[in-house]
């Protein structure tokens, strides 16, 4: 398992079902590959996870500054679970702003491994430390162990000659060396994976593995480790797995997509955080039938997208919020022409630039309405990291197959996050089918099928076929343009029809005893901690279902009956309210909006809340309270005083 034993050492060794890690550090200290690499080795030894990344919006903030920290955090567990977990179990802090920024999050009995090097008088200062946390009682709540890691892994590479950076630059791996220690995580793939990785520069490799192995034989040898644990392998549903974030997932997707087409994907996009990974992934598939157009902006990646749709290969475009804003004139253009596209929405916290490294789901009623006219268009929501795979999948289908567009909206919490994921067997999956008009047959470009609605369609420069489709107003059946009045009023009454009529599966509810009065209703990545959430009252005896929307427009055939079967029901939603809304106006259902808009993404333990308040009967005034506060925090005219921004 390590580099100088078979196993921990004389430690005692203590078995845990589960243990959530957060590592924290400045931007440049290397957090993510630390958690990454952490997560790759609880992956091959089969525990369950999940992770969840959080970066700094700042692209490189001031060193040691509470802007810079940027974490990861990981739950490993021996079952099957839902999330990331609540609160970090252990803290490791590269520096005293790591420690600031995270301590509050860390129950009592925490464990926090510093490394002690980097609390400098110099260090605290900037933080607002004015005596050393690891030295006073500050932390006496909490279980500490300070390490001195950036001089342990100096002196782990000094037989190398390796200069003070590039040692000092390594400190990260000594970190993940002891905490796979720890836990009885095998090192040796992450040694692997250095060494592939600095292929090019074998001193930094050399360097990097020396202080793995420095870390995991610290552990070994100190005496300041009273405790090893274990959480053994989960029991999952056999097959092959492996890691996979929802960017990467979503990529896969398309490329299946693709393959159960048989068409070729163009990806038209621009980067833009949290989306970019999507564009990057797909780029290294071209012998999938895959091409990447990074595009000079927004507008010039989804007119690619379009362009490519029109010429019989599957369009798609990959964004954030503020892409969508300037994408929209362009999807109307989609919708006029009823051309077959995927849009995959990555949300992050807005308006405008708003928190680019943070999630948040305020963009569902843009995709909806955000658009000029009446200008429908599906919509679709994965509920984990692995999940959009499935999504991407489906998102594709219903494009091909109606001719519309398609709104995929992902978030940042699953983006970034990942999870194992049961590598499917692709010939499991029914081909997508679509049909190109052929020379001689009868054609119309908007001749409809009866059933579905989509319109017919032909391979620009098909000989007999020629056409023209634009963003005018067409006449039904020829596609001329037409100004016509009651022309204008049939054709978009079918194509809200089109969308409106898509089958999609019907909502499936999660409510064991079918006799809980309390509905759970989400969409997107509260899954996980809606699920957990629910699970723990149940276990305390609480009766309450849950149910996950993944398709948003239209909704499921079922969600009217759904809605109607439960006296309560509640939608945590990472918006003001906007999923609530649209419930509300459909169904006349008094739905409870439970909102939160802070960049992170919901607890299990703020979902318990939720469960116990709506039983208890003051849900509605949590919610009210949520805007008082906000105007007494606001800073008011003269008064200089309010809220810390």
């Amino acid at each position: 398992m390590g580099p100088s034993s078979n196993g921990t050492g004389s430690q005692p060794r203590q078995k845990l079902e589960r243990v959530v890690i957060r590592f924290a550090g400045d931007s440049g200290d290397g957090m993510q590959l630390t958690g990454d690499r952490f997560t790759s080795e609880a992956a091959l030894f089969g525990n369950d996870l999940a992770t969840q990344p959080n970066y700094p919006a700042e692209i490189r903030a001031p060193q040691g500054t509470l802007p810079g920290v940027s974490s990861f955090q990981i739950q490993i567990a021996d079952y099957d679970i839902l999330t990331a977990g609540d609160r970090p179990d252990v803290l490791v802090a590269m520096n005293p702003a790591a420690l600031k920024a995270n301590i509050d999050d860390l129950p009592r009995g925490g464990l926090v491994i510093a490394n002690s090097d980097e609390f400098t008088k110099r260090n605290l200062a900037k933080v607002g430390y004015d005596a050393n946390p690891l030295d006073d009682d500050s932390l006496s709540d909490y279980v500490v162990q300070a390490v001195a890691m950036t001089t342990l892994t100096l002196g782990a590479v000094e037989e190398i000659g390796a200069t003070k950076k590039d040692g000092q630059r390594a400190k990260n791996m000594f970190a993940l060396g002891l905490l796979s220690w720890m836990y009885g995580r095998p090192i040796e793939t992450s040694e692997t994976f250095i060494r592939e990785k600095f292929a090019r520069k074998p001193d930094i490799a050399e360097a990097n593995v020396l202080a793995l192995r420095a870390g995991w034989n610290y552990g070994e040898t100190t005496e300041a480790f009273g405790t090893t644990y274990e959480v053994a392998p989960a029991k999952l549903v056999s097959g092959e797995y492996r890691q996979i974030s929802g960017n990467t997932a979503m990529a896969y997707g398309l490329v299946a997509a693709g393959h159960l087409a048989n068409l070729q994907v163009v990806l038209g996009s621009y980067p833009i955080t949290p989306a970019s990974d999507i564009l990057h992934e797909l780029s290294k598939h071209k012998n999938f039938n895959v091409l990447t157009f990074q595009a000079e902006d927004e507008i010039a990646g989804i007119g690619a997208a379009i362009g490519a749709s029109y010429g019989g290969a599957l369009g798609v475009t990959t964004t954030s919020g503020p892409g969508v804003s300037l994408k929209s004139e362009a999807m109307g253009l989609a919708v006029m022409t009823e051309l077959p596209l995927v849009i995959v929405d990555v949300q992050r916290g807005g308006p405008s630039t708003g928190l680019p490294t943070k999630t948040e789901q305020a963009d569902l009623l843009q995709a909806m309405f955000g658009r000029n006219g009446e200008s429908p268009v599906a919509v679709l929501a994965p509920r984990s990291p692995s999940d959009c795979f499935d999504i991407a999948v489906e998102a594709a289908r219903i494009a091909i197959k109606y001719h519309t567009p398609v709104v995929v909206l992902s978030d940042g919490a699953i983006a970034n996050g990942s999870e194992p994921w049961r590598i499917p067997d692709i010939a499991g999956y029914a081909p997508i089918e679509h049909t190109f008009a052929e020379p001689g047959e009868p054609f119309q470009p908007y001749a409809r099928d009866p059933e579905t609605l989509a319109r017919q369609f032909a391979i620009p420069g098909t000989p007999g076929l020629e056409h023209r489709i634009g963003g005018l107003e067409s006449a039904n059946g020829s596609g001329n343009i037409s100004y016509d009045p009651g022309n204008h009023d049939l054709m978009v009454r079918l194509r809200q029809a089109k969308v409106a009529g898509i089958e999609v599966p019907d909502l499936q509810v999660d409510d064991p005893t079918g006799d809980a009065e309390l509905l759970i209703l989400g969409w997107g990545s509260s899954y996980g901690p809606i699920g957990e959430a629910c699970r723990q009252a149940r276990k305390k005896g609480i009766k309450v279902a849950h149910a996950q929307l993944r398709h948003l427009n239209p909704f499921p055939a079922n969600l009217g009956d759904v809605l109607a079967r439960y006296p309560q029901v509640v939608c945590p939603e990472m918006n003001l309210g906007q999923l609530a809304l649209l419930l509300r106006a459909r169904y006349l259902v008094d739905v409870q909006s439970v909102t939160k808009v802070q960049g992170l993404a919901f607890l299990a333990d703020e979902i318990g809340r939720v469960i116990r308040a709506a039983l208890g009967g003051t849900l509605a005034e949590i919610e009210q309270d949520k805007t008082m506060v906000a105007r007494l925090g606001a800073v008011t005219v003269g008064s200089g005083v309010g809220a810390e921004a």
